[in-house]
């Protein structure tokens, strides 16, 4: 589900928009849908085994860029270091790269 909330861009289920555990980056401009769109799916694919997640990612416009925090909702205790897991999908270059890549084809 994509909905608008306070200038911010939130990507997640139905019902399942709780963030127990997150990491944060900075992206260059693009379309936050589409980057939305690929992180969310980059991060079920990191972490689909983890039991009861739900990924969540909130994406702001600041100042010449992106802010976008991403994570999601856990049934359950919060396995250790997924957090870091969280942050490893993030920081990687190469999905960084595709990321914005694919978004800036149409900006919105």
């Amino acid at each position: 589900m994509l909905r608008e909330e306070e200038g911010e861009l939130v990507l997640s289920r139905p019902g399942r928009d709780r963030l127990d555990v997150c990491a944060a980056t900075a992206l260059p401009d693009a379309a936050r849908a589409r980057v939305a769109q690929q992180v969310r799916q980059d991060l079920w694919r990191a972490l689909r085994r983890v039991r009861g997640f739900s990924p969540v990612v909130r994406v702001r416009r600041e100042a010449g860029g992106l802010s976008l925090v991403a994570g999601g909702q856990v049934d359950g205790a919060v396995p250790r270091g997924l957090a870091a897991r969280i942050a490893l999908v993030l920081e990687d270059g190469g999905n960084r790269a595709r990321w914005v890549a694919r978004a800036r084809r149409t900006r919105r």
